[in-house]
Protein backbone atom coordinates (compact mmCIF):
# COMPACT_ATOMS: atom_id res chain seq x y z
CA UNK A 1 0.00 0.00 0.00
CA UNK A 2 1.05 3.59 -0.47
CA UNK A 3 1.66 5.71 2.58
CA UNK A 4 1.40 9.60 2.82
CA UNK A 5 4.68 8.11 3.32
CA UNK A 6 23.59 21.60 -17.90
CA UNK A 7 25.64 23.27 -15.38
CA UNK A 8 28.95 23.10 -17.34
CA UNK A 9 30.80 19.88 -16.66
CA UNK A 10 33.29 20.15 -13.81
CA UNK A 11 36.29 18.03 -12.93
CA UNK A 12 35.51 14.88 -11.03
CA UNK A 13 35.34 15.74 -7.32
CA UNK A 14 37.79 14.17 -4.90
CA UNK A 15 36.60 11.06 -3.15
CA UNK A 16 34.95 11.69 0.23
CA UNK A 17 36.46 10.42 3.47
CA UNK A 18 36.19 6.75 4.35
CA UNK A 19 32.64 5.64 4.86
CA UNK A 20 33.65 3.33 7.68
CA UNK A 21 34.52 -0.28 8.21
CA UNK A 22 31.14 -1.68 9.26
CA UNK A 23 29.48 -4.26 6.98
CA UNK A 24 27.92 -2.73 3.88
CA UNK A 25 30.07 0.39 3.91
CA UNK A 26 32.99 1.21 1.66
CA UNK A 27 34.89 4.33 0.69
CA UNK A 28 33.59 5.94 -2.52
CA UNK A 29 36.73 4.95 -4.40
CA UNK A 30 36.22 1.33 -3.32
CA UNK A 31 32.56 1.33 -4.38
CA UNK A 32 33.55 2.72 -7.78
CA UNK A 33 36.28 0.14 -8.25
CA UNK A 34 34.01 -2.71 -7.17
CA UNK A 35 31.30 -1.80 -9.67
CA UNK A 36 33.86 -1.35 -12.43
CA UNK A 37 35.15 -4.87 -11.73
CA UNK A 38 31.76 -6.58 -11.62
CA UNK A 39 30.03 -4.63 -14.41
CA UNK A 40 30.01 -7.66 -16.69
CA UNK A 41 28.10 -9.83 -14.22
CA UNK A 42 26.14 -7.17 -12.31
CA UNK A 43 22.86 -7.87 -14.11
CA UNK A 44 23.14 -11.56 -13.27
CA UNK A 45 23.88 -10.76 -9.62
CA UNK A 46 20.99 -8.31 -9.41
CA UNK A 47 18.64 -10.88 -10.89
CA UNK A 48 19.81 -13.39 -8.29
CA UNK A 49 19.38 -10.93 -5.40
CA UNK A 50 15.85 -9.95 -6.46
CA UNK A 51 14.70 -13.30 -7.90
CA UNK A 52 14.25 -11.55 -11.23
CA UNK A 53 11.61 -9.12 -9.96
CA UNK A 54 13.73 -5.98 -10.32
CA UNK A 55 12.39 -5.35 -13.84
CA UNK A 56 8.82 -5.04 -12.59
CA UNK A 57 9.89 -2.72 -9.77
CA UNK A 58 11.72 -0.45 -12.21
CA UNK A 59 8.61 -0.26 -14.37
CA UNK A 60 6.62 0.89 -11.34
CA UNK A 61 9.27 3.45 -10.38
CA UNK A 62 9.19 4.89 -13.90
CA UNK A 63 5.41 5.20 -13.71
CA UNK A 64 5.67 7.04 -10.38
CA UNK A 65 8.04 9.60 -11.91
CA UNK A 66 4.95 10.92 -13.72
CA UNK A 67 6.73 11.93 -16.90
CA UNK A 68 5.48 11.76 -20.46
CA UNK A 69 6.40 12.53 -24.06
CA UNK A 70 8.83 15.44 -24.21
CA UNK A 71 9.92 15.22 -20.57
CA UNK A 72 13.56 15.45 -19.52
CA UNK A 73 14.60 12.95 -16.83
CA UNK A 74 17.78 12.17 -14.90
CA UNK A 75 18.54 8.66 -13.68
CA UNK A 76 21.36 9.01 -11.14
CA UNK A 77 23.60 6.07 -10.18
CA UNK A 78 22.19 4.50 -13.33
CA UNK A 79 24.39 1.38 -13.19
CA UNK A 80 23.83 -0.70 -16.31
CA UNK A 81 20.98 1.54 -17.39
CA UNK A 82 17.81 -0.52 -16.89
CA UNK A 83 15.79 2.24 -15.25
CA UNK A 84 17.00 4.84 -17.77
CA UNK A 85 15.94 2.56 -20.62
CA UNK A 86 12.52 2.10 -19.02
CA UNK A 87 12.15 5.87 -18.57
CA UNK A 88 12.95 6.34 -22.27
CA UNK A 89 9.73 4.50 -23.09
CA UNK A 90 7.77 7.02 -21.02
CA UNK A 91 9.29 10.21 -22.46
CA UNK A 92 9.11 9.15 -26.12
CA UNK A 93 8.66 10.81 -28.48
CA UNK A 94 10.62 14.01 -28.06
CA UNK A 95 11.93 13.53 -24.54
CA UNK A 96 15.39 13.07 -23.09
CA UNK A 97 16.84 10.68 -20.53
CA UNK A 98 20.27 11.21 -19.00
CA UNK A 99 21.78 8.32 -17.06
CA UNK A 100 24.82 9.12 -14.95
CA UNK A 101 27.15 7.00 -12.85
CA UNK A 102 30.69 7.22 -11.49
CA UNK A 103 31.64 3.68 -12.57
CA UNK A 104 32.85 3.68 -16.17
CA UNK A 105 32.44 -0.09 -16.48
CA UNK A 106 28.75 0.14 -15.65
CA UNK A 107 28.26 2.99 -18.11
CA UNK A 108 29.86 0.95 -20.88
CA UNK A 109 27.37 -1.85 -20.25
CA UNK A 110 24.48 0.64 -20.17
CA UNK A 111 25.42 2.06 -23.58
CA UNK A 112 25.52 -1.41 -25.13
CA UNK A 113 22.11 -2.33 -23.66
CA UNK A 114 20.52 0.93 -24.80
CA UNK A 115 21.85 0.46 -28.32
CA UNK A 116 19.93 -2.79 -28.71
CA UNK A 117 16.76 -1.66 -26.91
CA UNK A 118 13.54 -0.78 -28.73
CA UNK A 119 14.50 1.56 -31.57
CA UNK A 120 11.09 3.22 -31.38
CA UNK A 121 12.04 5.10 -28.20
CA UNK A 122 14.50 7.88 -27.47
CA UNK A 123 18.05 6.73 -26.80
CA UNK A 124 19.23 7.51 -23.26
CA UNK A 125 22.49 9.42 -22.95
CA UNK A 126 24.92 7.91 -20.47
CA UNK A 127 27.68 10.00 -18.94
CA UNK A 128 30.06 10.11 -16.00
CA UNK A 129 28.91 12.04 -12.93
CA UNK A 130 29.09 11.75 -9.17
CA UNK A 131 25.61 11.75 -7.64
CA UNK A 132 26.94 13.81 -4.72
CA UNK A 133 27.94 16.66 -7.03
CA UNK A 134 25.83 16.52 -10.15
CA UNK A 135 27.16 18.60 -13.08
CA UNK A 136 23.76 19.96 -14.08
CA UNK A 137 21.99 23.30 -13.69
CA UNK A 138 19.31 23.84 -11.07
CA UNK A 139 15.74 23.00 -12.14
CA UNK A 140 16.79 21.47 -15.47
CA UNK A 141 14.97 18.11 -15.27
CA UNK A 142 11.28 17.26 -14.98
CA UNK A 143 12.09 14.31 -12.70
CA UNK A 144 15.04 12.45 -11.21
CA UNK A 145 15.25 8.80 -10.23
CA UNK A 146 17.71 6.49 -8.54
CA UNK A 147 17.17 2.74 -8.63
CA UNK A 148 19.10 0.45 -6.27
CA UNK A 149 21.83 3.11 -6.04
CA UNK A 150 20.98 5.35 -3.10
CA UNK A 151 22.37 2.81 -0.62
CA UNK A 152 25.77 3.30 -2.27
CA UNK A 153 25.80 7.07 -1.66
CA UNK A 154 28.64 7.93 0.70
CA UNK A 155 26.48 10.82 1.95
CA UNK A 156 22.77 10.04 1.54
CA UNK A 157 21.39 13.46 2.61
CA UNK A 158 23.74 15.20 0.18
CA UNK A 159 22.75 12.87 -2.65
CA UNK A 160 19.05 13.50 -2.02
CA UNK A 161 19.62 17.27 -1.97
CA UNK A 162 21.40 17.06 -5.31
CA UNK A 163 18.51 15.12 -6.86
CA UNK A 164 16.06 17.73 -5.60
CA UNK A 165 18.25 20.61 -6.79
CA UNK A 166 18.34 19.57 -10.44
CA UNK A 167 14.55 18.96 -10.68
CA UNK A 168 12.20 21.83 -11.48
CA UNK A 169 9.60 22.91 -8.90
CA UNK A 170 6.66 20.55 -9.15
CA UNK A 171 8.81 17.74 -10.57
CA UNK A 172 9.26 14.37 -8.92
CA UNK A 173 12.14 12.57 -7.24
CA UNK A 174 11.81 8.77 -7.08
CA UNK A 175 14.00 6.44 -5.02
CA UNK A 176 13.72 2.68 -5.59
CA UNK A 177 15.49 0.49 -3.05
CA UNK A 178 15.47 -2.93 -1.47
CA UNK A 179 14.57 -2.69 2.19
CA UNK A 180 14.42 -5.02 5.17
CA UNK A 181 10.98 -6.45 6.04
CA UNK A 182 10.18 -6.60 9.74
CA UNK A 183 7.21 -8.96 9.85
CA UNK A 184 7.38 -12.75 9.94
CA UNK A 185 7.36 -14.99 8.02
CA UNK A 186 8.77 -12.78 5.23
CA UNK A 187 11.48 -11.38 7.50
CA UNK A 188 12.70 -14.92 8.18
CA UNK A 189 12.72 -15.79 4.47
CA UNK A 190 14.52 -12.51 3.75
CA UNK A 191 17.33 -13.29 6.18
CA UNK A 192 17.66 -16.79 4.77
CA UNK A 193 17.76 -15.44 1.20
CA UNK A 194 20.36 -12.74 1.83
CA UNK A 195 22.46 -14.53 4.44
CA UNK A 196 22.55 -17.97 2.84
CA UNK A 197 21.20 -18.11 -0.70
CA UNK A 198 22.77 -14.95 -2.16
CA UNK A 199 26.29 -15.78 -0.84
CA UNK A 200 25.90 -19.31 -2.24
CA UNK A 201 24.97 -17.85 -5.60
CA UNK A 202 28.01 -15.61 -5.30
CA UNK A 203 30.26 -18.62 -4.75
CA UNK A 204 28.73 -20.28 -7.79
CA UNK A 205 29.24 -17.15 -9.86
CA UNK A 206 32.84 -17.03 -8.63
CA UNK A 207 33.43 -20.60 -9.75
CA UNK A 208 31.96 -19.80 -13.15
CA UNK A 209 34.13 -16.70 -13.35
CA UNK A 210 37.23 -18.79 -12.67
CA UNK A 211 36.34 -20.97 -15.62
CA UNK A 212 35.45 -18.01 -17.82
CA UNK A 213 38.63 -16.11 -16.92
CA UNK A 214 40.65 -18.85 -18.55
CA UNK A 215 38.86 -18.12 -21.80
CA UNK A 216 38.41 -14.37 -21.72
CA UNK A 217 38.75 -11.31 -19.53
CA UNK A 218 36.19 -11.47 -16.73
CA UNK A 219 35.73 -10.38 -13.09
CA UNK A 220 37.85 -12.28 -10.60
CA UNK A 221 36.12 -14.70 -8.20
CA UNK A 222 37.30 -12.51 -5.31
CA UNK A 223 35.63 -9.45 -6.85
CA UNK A 224 32.34 -11.30 -7.25
CA UNK A 225 32.51 -12.74 -3.73
CA UNK A 226 33.21 -9.29 -2.31
CA UNK A 227 30.27 -7.78 -4.16
CA UNK A 228 27.94 -10.54 -3.01
CA UNK A 229 28.93 -9.70 0.56
CA UNK A 230 28.78 -5.92 0.19
CA UNK A 231 25.47 -5.70 -1.66
CA UNK A 232 23.32 -7.60 0.91
CA UNK A 233 25.08 -5.83 3.79
CA UNK A 234 24.42 -2.44 2.17
CA UNK A 235 20.70 -3.27 2.11
CA UNK A 236 20.69 -4.14 5.82
CA UNK A 237 22.31 -0.85 6.86
CA UNK A 238 20.13 1.34 4.61
CA UNK A 239 17.54 3.49 6.44
CA UNK A 240 14.08 2.05 7.01
CA UNK A 241 11.34 3.45 4.72
CA UNK A 242 10.01 5.95 7.26
CA UNK A 243 13.52 7.21 8.00
CA UNK A 244 14.30 7.61 4.29
CA UNK A 245 11.03 9.52 3.85
CA UNK A 246 12.11 11.94 6.58
CA UNK A 247 15.48 12.40 4.87
CA UNK A 248 13.70 13.25 1.62
CA UNK A 249 11.62 15.86 3.41
CA UNK A 250 14.78 17.37 4.87
CA UNK A 251 16.20 17.49 1.34
CA UNK A 252 13.40 19.90 0.40
CA UNK A 253 10.76 17.57 -1.03
CA UNK A 254 7.03 17.87 -0.40
CA UNK A 255 4.27 15.25 -0.47
CA UNK A 256 6.75 12.49 0.35
CA UNK A 257 5.30 9.00 0.43
CA UNK A 258 6.33 5.46 -0.25
CA UNK A 259 4.96 2.30 -1.72
CA UNK A 260 5.96 -1.02 -0.17
CA UNK A 261 5.81 -3.93 -2.57
CA UNK A 262 6.91 -7.56 -2.75
CA UNK A 263 5.70 -8.04 0.81
CA UNK A 264 7.80 -5.16 2.12
CA UNK A 265 11.08 -6.15 0.49
CA UNK A 266 11.08 -3.16 -1.87
CA UNK A 267 10.23 0.47 -1.18
CA UNK A 268 9.57 3.09 -3.85
CA UNK A 269 9.74 6.58 -2.38
CA UNK A 270 8.42 9.65 -4.15
CA UNK A 271 8.58 13.35 -3.40
CA UNK A 272 7.73 16.58 -5.20
CA UNK A 273 10.11 19.50 -5.43
CA UNK A 274 8.51 22.44 -3.63
CA UNK A 275 6.87 24.96 -5.95
CA UNK A 276 7.80 27.66 -3.47
CA UNK A 277 11.51 26.92 -3.63
CA UNK A 278 13.59 30.05 -3.94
Amino acid sequence: MEEPANRPARPRPPDPPAAGTSPGTLEAVEVRAMFDRIAGVYDLMNTAMTAGLHRHWRERAAELARVGPGSRVLDAATGTGDLAIELARHVSPGGEVVGCDFADGMLARARVKASIADAGHVLPRFEWADALELPYEDDCFDAATVGFGARNFADLPRGLRELARVVRPGGRVVVLEITTPTRAPLSLFYRLWFDRVVPALGRLAGALATLASRLRRSPSPAAIAGANSYLPDSVKRFPAPAVLAAEMERAGLDDVGYLLTAGGIVAIHTGTVSRGRA
